[in-house]
C-alpha cells in the first residue's frame, strides 16, 4: 500500500474503532480506504477495484451509485430531509409502506418503522411479549434455533446463539429457549427438528411468546441452510400452541434466496417479518417491522400507556431512506430482477461444482444468490478465512469468509464474466492453502 491509501489508513486508525475488528490486526493486516464505488466494483485510492463479492456485508442489491436511484435520492433531498413521524407523517413513508403490504405474505397488513436490523428485531420481540401481555398473558420466553444470529444489541443477542458475539455478555440477556437447527437442507432433517420444536411446546408453549427463525439460511452462523419444510412445520405448530412466529428475512428478503421473501418458499405467513439490509438497496439505514392486523388490534384502545407500543428512534421513517427503499422496489417492478437472478443462480451452481474435488471442501451449498462453500481440516487459529480474504483482495475481490466458510453474495447486476472472476479467484485461494 502507498501514496493516498496509506494516508488514508493512518488517518483512520488514529481515531476510529471499527465493528466486528480486532483492530491490532491492521498493525499487519491493510485496511482499504475506498475512495468511490460503482456497479459491483469499490475503489480505493490508489485506483485499485475490487469485485464487492459480499454486497458490502448484505445489503447491495443493484450496484453502487446505481443512476436511478440516486436520481430518486437527489429529488427528495430538496424536498424533506426528515421529520418526526410522532404525529407527523409523509409520502415516501405512506408509499413505501404500502408497497410492502401489497408485496408482503397476506397476512402483514401493519408496518413500524426502525433504524436498523437489530432495532428491527428488538422491536418484534417486544410486540410479541406486550402483546401476550395485553391479552392477559406473561410469556416471558423468546425460542430460537441454534446457531441463529439475530443481530448484536441486547435483546436481538439473545436470541442468537452465535457464541463468539454472545458468550461475553450472557449475564446480561433476556429469558431465551433454544431448538436444534435441521442439520442440513434436507426433509428428513426438517422433520427432525419439528419433532424436537413440538416436544418443547409441549411442555412450555404457555411460557413461549414466540419463535424467531431466519428463513432457510443462517447468514452469521456460517451459512447454514436448511430445507422449507421447516418453515412450514413451524407455522402449523405456533399457530397451535399460540406462540407468535417471527421471520427474520432482514439478509434473505428482497430477493436474495430465488423468492422475494424466503418464506415464500413455504407458503406461509408468520406473525411478524423483519426487513433490513437489502431494503434501500444499500443505500441508507432503514427496517421494518410487518405484522398483522389482529396484533395492532390488541395495542388500539383509549390511550393507556401500559397497552400503548411507547417503542421510537429519532430517525424513525427518515424521508431519504424510503425514498431509496421505494426506488428499489420500482427496479423490481421494472424488470425480472428475480428471473434474471434464477438464470444466475443456476450458473453460479454450475461453476460450484469444481470445489467438490477439492480435498479441503467439506461441503457445497447454495439458495438463490447465495452460495458458501465450508473448508475442514483446520483449526480455527490457523484463520483460513482470513487468508482466503487476504488472497482474494490481491486479485481484485472483496470476499469476507465466515470463519471456514467462504461465500458469495453479490449485487445482482454482477455480469457472469464478473461471476467467472470470483469464483475463479475464491477457486484459487481455497486450492492454494
Amino acid at each position: 500500500m502507498s501514496g493516498k491509501n496509506s494516508e488514508m489508513m493512518q488517518r483512520d486508525l488514529e481515531v476510529i474503532w471499527h465493528p466486528c475488528t480486532q483492530m491490532k490486526d491492521h498493525e499487519t493486516l491493510p485496511l482499504i480506504p475506498v475512495a468511490s464505488a460503482k456497479g459491483v466494483y469499490l475503489y480505493d485510492f490508489d485506483g485499485n477495484k475490487y469485485i464487492d463479492a459480499v454486497s458490502s456485508w448484505w445489503v447491495n442489491l443493484f450496484g453502487h451509485s446505481n443512476p436511478y436511484i440516486n436520481e430518486k435520492m437527489k429529488e427528495q433531498l430538496d424536498t424533506l430531509e426528515h421529520v418526526l413521524l410522532a404525529g407527523f407523517t409523509h409520502k415516501p413513508a405512506i408509499e413505501l409502506a404500502h408497497k410492502l403490504v401489497n408485496i408482503a405474505p397476506q397476512a402483514l397488513q401493519k408496518v413500524f418503522y426502525v433504524d436498523n436490523g437489530s432495532s428491527a428485531v428488538e422491536a418484534a420481540l417486544k410486540m410479541s411479549y406486550h402483546y401476550h401481555l395485553n391479552r392477559g398473558k406473561r410469556k416471558p420466553v423468546f425460542l430460537s434455533l441454534t446457531n441463529s444470529y439475530h443481530g448484536e444489541t441486547i435483546g436481538a443477542l439473545s436470541v442468537g446463539d452465535v457464541s463468539l458475539y454472545k458468550e461475553t455478555y450472557e449475564q446480561l440477556l433476556i429469558q431465551n429457549m433454544q431448538v436444534p437447527v435441521p442439520y442440513n437442507q434436507s426433509q428428513e432433517a426438517a422433520q427432525r427438528a419439528l419433532y424436537d420444536l413440538e416436544k418443547v411446546f409441549k411442555a412450555d408453549a404457555d411460557r413461549i411468546a414466540a419463535l424467531i427463525v431466519e428463513p432457510l439460511i443462517q447468514g452469521a452462523g456460517s451459512m447454514h441452510m436448511y430445507h422449507p419444510d421447516y418453515l412450514e412445520g413451524a407455522r402449523r405448530l405456533t399457530k397451535a400452541y399460540d406462540v407468535h412466529l417471527i421471520a427474520d428475512e432482514i439478509m434473505t428478503g428482497f430477493g436474495r434466496t430465488g423468492r422475494m421473501f424466503a418464506c415464500e418458499h413455504a407458503n406461509i405467513s408468520p406473525d411478524f417479518m423483519t426487513l433490513s439490509k437489502g431494503l434501500t438497496g444499500g443505500y441508507l439505514p432503514l427496517s421494518v417491522v410487518m405484522t398483522t392486523d389482529e396484533i395492532y388490534q390488541a395495542f388500539y384502545c383509549d390511550y393507556n400507556e401500559h397497552k400503548a407500543f411507547l417503542h421510537s428512534h429519532s430517525y424513525t421513517g427518515n424521508p431519504l431512506a424510503c425514498v431509496a427503499a421505494l426506488a428499489t422496489l420500482d427496479i423490481f417492478e421494472k424488470s425480472d430482477v428475480l428471473g434474471d437472478n434464477r438464470k444466475k443462480s443456476d450458473y453460479i451452481k454450475e461453476k460450484l461444482k469444481r470445489f467438490n474435488a477439492l480435498e479441503n471442501v467439506k461441503e457445497v451449498r447454495q439458495q438463490g444468490m447465495v452460495a458458501a462453500i465450508e473448508l475442514e481440516g483446520y483449526r480455527a487459529s490457523e484463520r483460513i478465512g482470513l487468508k482466503v480474504y487476504t488472497y482474494a483482495l490481491k486479485q481484485g475481490v472483496l470476499l469476507r469468509p465466515l470463519g471456514n466458510v467462504i461465500y458469495f453474495m453479490p449485487p445482482y447486476i454482477i455480469t457472469y464474466e464478473e461471476i467467472d472472476t470470483m469464483i475463479s479467484v475464491a477457486y484459487e485461494g481455497i486450492k492454494g492453502l
